[in-house]
């Protein structure tokens, strides 16, 4: 039986959040996002064991607390960018895994992962010959920028989703997918669709935030409230 992996890979600086250390690392309830990050596969009896993906230079981790995490095993092989950390990741844990094995790559900066979302995307990718990500349905009406920042066009946006993550593949195709994509594909998803593959969506909602900028920071901590709330 195939069994289940969780990867984060976290070795970016998240430079778009003007912090004064990556953003992975920021305080959201008293913990770092990265722990909340973290939270759903550690809890999730599905999951066999947690992969954290950091830069080798990381001074950061040490600073926290983790204490907790007893499925986490942590790597410090992260690259320049994220495609070229979760291959790093998963090279790493060749001798750990088998090709029929899921991987579920999350992002480090998605702290509000719910266990029925979780729950949602195994059932729904667990005999996909290819595999899946949640999504979310594109709500807004988009707009493309022209010279000026002023609006080019609308683009419509029926049959557009949104990507989220985790991203759900056996590990064996994911490293293949990764190996010939090359370091700048921005998902998962993107290398396997380089295959000539297409990954299912799983339709996810805006509570799967991922904190990009600094007002982000609190809507997740509104989510996470609310959720401890119930």
């Amino acid at each position: 039986m195939s069994r289940h992996y969780a990867l984060l890979p976290a070795a970016g600086v998240g430079a778009r959040m003007n912090a004064d250390c990556p953003k992975q690392y920021l305080e959201l309830a008293g913990r770092p996002l990265l722990w909340h990050a973290l939270q759903p596969f550690e809890k999730h009896p599905a999951i066999s064991r947690v992969y954290v993906v950091l830069s080798a230079a990381d001074a950061h981790w040490q600073n926290h607390d983790w204490r907790g995490l007893a499925k986490l095993t942590v790597l410090r092989c992260g690259g320049a960018t994220r495609a070229e950390s979760v291959l790093n990741g998963l090279e790493a844990i060749a001798d750990a895994v088998t090709e029929q094995d899921w991987m579920l790559v999350h992002d480090a900066a998605r702290p509000c992962l719910s266990q029925a979302l979780l729950d949602k995307l195994l059932a729904a990718v667990r005999d996909d010959a290819v595999g899946g990500i949640l999504a979310a349905p594109v709500a807004d009406t988009l707009k493309r920028a022209g010279q000026g920042q002023r609006i080019r066009e609308t683009v419509p946006r029926q049959g557009l989703w949104g990507a989220q993550t985790p991203q759900m593949f056996r590990y064996g195709l994911l490293r293949e997918a990764l190996r010939r994509a090359g370091t700048e594909v921005t998902d998962e998803a993107s290398a396997v669709e380089r295959l000539g593959l297409a990954p299912l969506l799983v339709e996810s909602d805006a509570s799967n935030l991922k904190v990009t900028f600094p007002h982000d920071l609190e809507v997740a901590g509104w989510w996470l409230g609310r959720c401890q709330a119930r």
